[in-house]
């Protein structure tokens, strides 16, 4: 579901992994059919469908955004309407948020991007830093690149493995930064020096959401942690500190400061369609639709 001013890799990541999916077509949705630009303003994405013509979804994908105004009560609805008979529901960065704002991550176990960490708590999940997290029918991914991640972990959980490594080949997924930043964990450093730049923005922009954050959570303690509970998980199942005390990612530009901007997220759905399926050599067109 494309709406003013989803994060554009947040969409186009996942997609161009489920585009390609055995048995699926790949389609976009929005509130209403037509063009919906991202959170910079520079691009757009065509919705050829409408959330009321996506009522039963096999496969859920919903986006992040930059806009910290609460989740829009029209995709939380249909969110609400879908999940029961959906058979997997996912979230890319901070469109796990709007899963929690319908009540799906309810004492799950979830991830989001980092600086949005209290928030997801605050609306009943347990935030782990893990990058991809799979509870049940429920996939949710960290920030932004960490879609990619989950698309392929849930083709695989569609297909099998041998179909995701292909398409991973296929796309030439094979991540090799030029900085090991990518994870707040590793950079207390860089973080603090985003927590500098956070304290000269408003509370209500996205660089005010990170201040927010560290002084809800001072230490980096979660809600649990402080409340004498335990701690929220790391990556590889360990039990540590909650990401929100160190350190800072490397996706600092979902903290530009954007006034004004629209509430949105960007997602996709894989709406049901009658046919033979796809065998593992050649895939057959069935829709998946991003919301």
């Amino acid at each position: 579901m494309l709406y003013p001013g989803f994060t554009a890799l947040d969409i186009i990541g996942p997609f161009e992994v489920l585009a390609f999916a055995p048995g699926h077509e790949a389609v976009f949705v929005a509130a209403e059919p037509g063009p919906v630009t991202d959170d910079t303003g520079r691009c757009q994405l065509v919705a050829a469908a409408g959330l009321d013509q996506v009522t039963a979804p096999d496969v859920v994908v919903i986006g992040g955004t930059l806009s910290t105004k609460e989740p829009d009560q029209a995709v939380v609805q249909w969110l609400r309407r879908v999940h029961p008979a959906t058979i997997w529901t996912t979230s890319v960065c901070t469109g796990s948020i709007y899963l929690a704002a319908a009540g799906i991550l309810d004492g799950q176990d979830a991830t989001t991007h980092w600086a949005w960490a209290g928030e997801l708590e605050r609306r009943g999940a347990r935030y782990t830093e893990q990058r991809v997290v799979e509870r049940g029918k429920v996939i949710t991914a960290a920030g932004v690149s960490a879609g990619i991640d989950m698309a392929l972990t849930l083709l695989a959980r569609l297909h099998g493995p041998e179909i995701a490594m292909g398409l991973q080949l296929g796309i030439e997924y094979d991540p090799q930064p030029p900085f090991d930043t990518g994870s707040p964990s590793k950079v207390p450093a860089v973080r603090s020096q985003l927590y500098t730049l956070a304290a000269r923005e408003p509370a209500s922009s996205g660089w005010g959401r990170l201040r927010a954050d560290r002084d809800l959570y001072p230490r980096g303690e979660s809600a649990d942690h402080r409340a004498g509970g335990p701690r929220v998980g790391r990556c590889g199942g360990q039990r540590g500190d909650r990401a929100g005390s160190g350190p800072a990612g490397a996706a600092g530009h979902r903290l530009r400061h954007l006034e004004g901007e629209p509430a949105g997220q960007g997602g996709l759905a894989a709406d049901r369609r009658t046919g033979q399926r796809a065998s593992t050599s050649r895939p057959v067109s069935r829709p998946v639709m991003p919301c």
